[in-house]
């Protein structure tokens, strides 16, 4: 039998700051992406609080993908854990943030805000490969720091003017890395994936779990609550 006291955090005192009422850690997201949240809640974890900020995300010039990846994705953490600075019942939780973003060589694709711009970005990754990546940055309840930066390598098929045009009008490109959305419509454009697939939707899971698991997060004890068992 799983002793399920085993899976989750326990404390002496249920208001310690960081932990649920069941005893378990809280967790913190430092984004309001329903497609982080989605690929969270395949294997069954619902962020306590969700914590977006707003920071600056202007690449510096002439700064690599990778170590402006890394950046931003602490930046957004470190700005989440000034929130919780301020909030006694979340001070103490994991946060997790992440930062997504598409790549052409050494050219950044960041998220477009007009339709034009969008266009161009996907006649660039027209018959020709890319790079995503990601970095996920995981603060601890002790305020120790982690990060990782997932690459995955994505190749489109050539793409017709009509299928760029009728693309853009779905508005699926809205605030997406790269105008493309590969869970959506864009799945078509796909001929070869080489790595995290959840990585290109924007959160790679395995690399996400093993890094909480690593830190003492009780992920396992989230799928036992998730299945309904008995966790007393």
């Amino acid at each position: 039998m799983v002793d399920l006291s085993a899976l989750k955090l326990r404390t002496k005192s249920k208001k310690n700051k960081g932990i649920n009422p069941d005893g378990s850690s809280t967790l913190v997201l430092a984004s309001a992406s329903p497609r982080r949240l989605s690929i969270l809640g395949q294997v069954g974890i619902e962020p306590d609080a969700l914590r977006p900020t707003s920071i600056d995300e202007t690449p510096r010039k002439a700064e690599p993908p990778r170590a402006y990846v890394a950046r931003i994705a602490k930046e957004k953490a470190r700005a989440a854990q000034k929130l919780l600075d301020e909030d006694p019942d979340l001070s103490g939780s994991f946060i997790l943030a992440a930062d997504t973003i598409v790549t052409v060589g050494r050219r950044i694709l960041t998220k477009p805000e007009m339709v034009e711009e969008a266009a161009r970005m996907l006649q660039l990754l027209s018959g020709r490969s890319h790079r995503v990546y990601t970095c996920i940055c995981l603060i601890t309840p002790s305020r120790k720091v982690r990060h990782r930066i997932i690459e995955t390598r994505v190749r489109f098929k050539h793409l017709s003017s009509e299928e760029i045009d009728c693309y853009l009008v779905s508005n699926e490109w809205r605030g997406k890395s790269g105008g493309y959305a590969i869970q959506g419509m864009a799945g078509a454009f796909i001929e070869r994936l080489v790595g995290s697939y959840t990585n290109v939707v924007g959160l790679p899971l395995t690399e996400v779990i093993k890094m909480l698991r690593g830190e003492g997060y009780p992920v396992t004890y989230h799928w036992m609550k998730r299945a309904g068992r008995d966790l007393d």
